[in-house]
């Protein structure tokens, strides 16, 4: 037995050698005088340091950081700096080393990268979840040094082609991570190569059979798709050997996880899948004649093949901003089958392969400060934090996400936003103060409200007003991070100054109602109210919401008032979703909801639009967390029998004053000015704003529908009676949905 195993060992010592020679190799393209020396150094401290340390499944742990090397070197094309980095990866983590004696051993660059690469392990190791605080941290790295992401990416590849060792829970739990992380931040860095394989590897984990399934089928029309796709090519080739263009033409299917999306988006089966390959022309082009070149080879393809006009795609012109260029255009082929055909050039192609990291290898200036603005906002993302930090993990999502726009400004600078941005987040693109000021635009000369959607190649000027702030439903009318941190930072700031009104006015009903204006009978306040904080019972003292009749009620009710100990305790951030759901249903069963305990993944459903005071019911759905729905919702009863056991009893707890949309059904006879006694009353009722209103007549009637903005169902009924009480009016009734 003792010799197996001695056998074993030098079986390992030569395998871990093959692998630094064949990491060695791959370095060959960037290696300079020196750079070898550098590069065993940092091998012989990861083989010592890692030495009595295995994988999950049982081989070497230095396997892991000559991989994560060979990627960084091979896969993403980064440099030795970045392969040092590498190899030392989990040194620090690991072993006594220090980053003092890194900066000794290699330099305080790499000393730089390997603490940013430590403070997010840890976050995003093998057995931790991924927490969005410490996401945070990890993109605050990358403003500093954008390799500590490659690198981190490179690490999560390797983790994920070997993830069949680890048990399904983990599996399950990493995979999904890389799906909804990862994967568009590869995508982000133009890293389409290392992209396509996080969520092919991510698919396999999450829906094994699904994949197995794709996959199969792609290799059993393999033979078939060769034969098309040699018929397809070789007119091309012979053409542009002709007109004397060197290019290498190459058809390549589509990835698994993207025709999985297409089975589920467009409802079709696997065999309807007419582009499950793509053809691929890469031409051999000196960079002053790229673009002459590639047009010249679209002419050629659409003389033989007829190109279909809506699926022309340019980002040759206009490169999508993680620097992607290419010319897609789709063409009915032979047999009557539709083909994408993609042209570029070899530096393009690298580019959209390696992304960033291959832009340092072309210097290319443009898409070098492409890279840094993505990251400037970032920056300012993370200078503004969200107090809820999954509010802003989603909202960063969304925008790696997101495919691009192009809007001008009236002196013709292009702006860069994410597909469905509107005037508002341009406004905001501009700058935080043109965008808080912002009372409307000029879209190509035509006047447009702040939500209006921008479509690309409009002209946009933005207008404002000194007078203008922002306002709460703005949030509904912007898609970009940095423009919904904005509007959030001014809200509660202006929240703030209200509040210090308040305080005053409190002082003053404190001193007539002979109480003392002390911390304790404050608080004292504030906990029979149910209020978070202090500030929140001045905020409502300010807006009338809590008035002298109510201070008298509570006086009475107290009496001697008394502080007692303990006061309002405040959220635990640190608490995971499931604690704060069990929290929050307390002994009872039961959800409360509101906003304060906005950490609870909730959202409000739309087909009833529930607002605080309505009678709801929570139900736990896959992919949006907690959806909140009210008792008497149209889909409640199939929700209610079908899943039973995915539906929480809620309830609302008293809140910060927050709006919520809810609609007005109004009918009568027409009179003169009744519409305008109706907006009267709307306008004057305290804290109600108006989002739209619309009237039909007919012979005589009316009906009207009012969209309004309140802060719960006492306050709408309030609003409704005053409206009943309007010469004319005979129904008034709520609208169910969003209408």
């Amino acid at each position: 037995m003792q010799e197996q195993s001695v056998i074993n060992l030098e079986d390992e010592k030569k395998e871990i050698l093959k692998r630094y020679r064949a990491l060695l190799h791959a370095c060959k393209r960037t290696l300079e005088k020196g750079d070898k020396l550098l590069i065993r150094k940092a091998f012989d401290i990861s083989l010592e340091a890692h030495k009595n340390m295995r994988r999950k499944s049982g081989e070497p742990y230095i396997y892991h950081p000559i991989a994560v090397a060979q990627i960084c070197a091979e896969e993403i094309g980064l440099g030795t700096t970045s392969v040092v980095c590498a190899l030392l990866h989990d040194v620090v983590e690991d072993t006594d080393l220090t980053l003092e004696d890194i900066k000794g051993l290699f330099g305080e660059k790499e000393a730089k990268i390997i603490d940013g690469l430590t403070k997010i392990s840890g976050v995003f190791d093998q057995s931790s979840s991924l927490q969005a605080e410490n996401f945070r941290k990890m993109l605050l790295t990358l403003s500093d040094d954008v390799r500590v992401i490659l690198i981190k990416l490179a690490d999560r590849l390797h983790n994920m082609r070997t993830l069949e060792s680890m048990n399904r829970d983990k599996q399950l739990k990493i995979a999904s991570e890389t799906l909804y992380l990862y994967a568009p931040l590869a995508h982000r860095l133009g890293l389409n190569a290392i992209k396509t394989e996080l969520e092919d590897l991510g698919l396999k984990y999450t829906e094994p059979e699904v994949f197995e399934d794709i996959e199969k089928r792609l290799l059993e029309s393999e033979p078939e798709r060769k034969k098309f796709i040699s018929k397809f090519i070789i007119p091309i080739k012979d053409i542009l050997d002709e007109q004397g263009l060197k290019a290498k033409i190459i058809g390549r299917p589509k990835s698994i996880y993207s025709i999985n999306n297409k089975i589920k988006n467009k409802g079709v089966p696997f065999e309807e899948i007419y582009d499950l390959f793509a053809i691929r022309i890469i031409i051999d082009t000196p960079a002053e004649s790229e673009k002459t070149d590639c047009w010249h080879v679209y002419s050629i393809v659409t003389d033989f093949y007829h190109p279909s006009p809506d699926r022309l795609r340019d980002w040759i012109s206009t490169p999508k901003a993680n620097g992607y260029e290419s010319l897609h255009t789709t063409v009915m082929g032979p047999d009557g089958k539709w083909v994408e055909v993609q042209i570029r050039t070899i530096r393009m192609d690298e580019l959209a392969e390696k992304g960033y990291a291959a832009h340092w290898k072309y210097k290319d200036s443009a898409n070098e400060s492409q890279l840094d603005d993505w990251i400037r906002k970032i920056r300012e993302i993370l200078e503004s934090p969200e107090e809820n930090a999954m509010e802003f993990l989603d909202d960063f999502k969304l925008n790696l996400f997101a495919e691009e726009i192009f809007a001008f400004t009236p002196k013709g600078e292009m702006k860069t936003l994410p597909i469905g941005a509107t005037a508002l987040d341009f406004a905001f693109d501009i700058h935080t103060k043109v965008g808080e000021k912002c009372i409307g635009a000029k879209v190509n000369h035509k006047l447009v409200p702040l939500s209006y959607k921008l479509k690309s190649g409009d002209q946009v000027e933005v207008l404002t007003s000194n007078k203008q702030i922002p306002k709460e439903d703005w949030l509904g009318y912007v898609v970009t991070a940095r423009a919904k941190s904005k509007i959030k930072n001014a809200l509660k700031e202006e929240r703030r100054k209200v509040a210090e009104d308040g305080r005053e006015i409190l002082q003053r009903k404190f001193n007539h109602l002979k109480i003392d204006f002390t911390v304790s009978n404050i608080n004292e306040l504030a906990n029979y109210f149910k209020l978070p904080s202090s500030q929140e019972l001045f905020y409502r003292v300010a807006v009338g919401n809590i008035n002298i009749k109510h201070l008298k009620d509570f006086r009475q009710e107290h009496g001697k008032i008394i502080h007692k100990s303990g006061g309002i305790k405040k959220a635990d951030t640190t608490q995971s979703l499931e604690q704060m759901v069990t929290a929050a249903r307390g002994k009872s069963d039961m959800l409360v909801i509101g906003e304060n305990l906005q950490k609870i993944d909730y959202k409000l459903s739309p087909c009833c639009t529930p607002i605080p005071g309505d009678d709801v019911f929570g139900f736990i759905t896959i992919n949006e967390g907690i959806k909140i729905h009210r008792v008497n919702c149209p889909n409640a009863i199939q929700l209610l029998s079908n899943y039973a056991y995915r539906v929480v009893k809620a309830k609302w707890t008293s809140q910060e004053l927050i709006s919520f949309l809810s609609g007005i059904k109004i009918t009568g006879i027409d009179e003169v000015g009744l519409v305008n006694n109706i907006t009267k009353i709307i306008s004057n009722e305290l804290n109600v704003n108006m989002r739209s209103i619309s009237f039909d007549t007919n012979d005589g009637t009316f009906e009207g529908t009012v969209m309004v903005f309140v802060h719960d169902t006492n306050h709408l009924t309030e609003l409704m009676k005053k409206l009943k009480k309007v010469n004319g009016v005979l129904t008034v009734s709520r609208i169910d949905g969003n209408n």
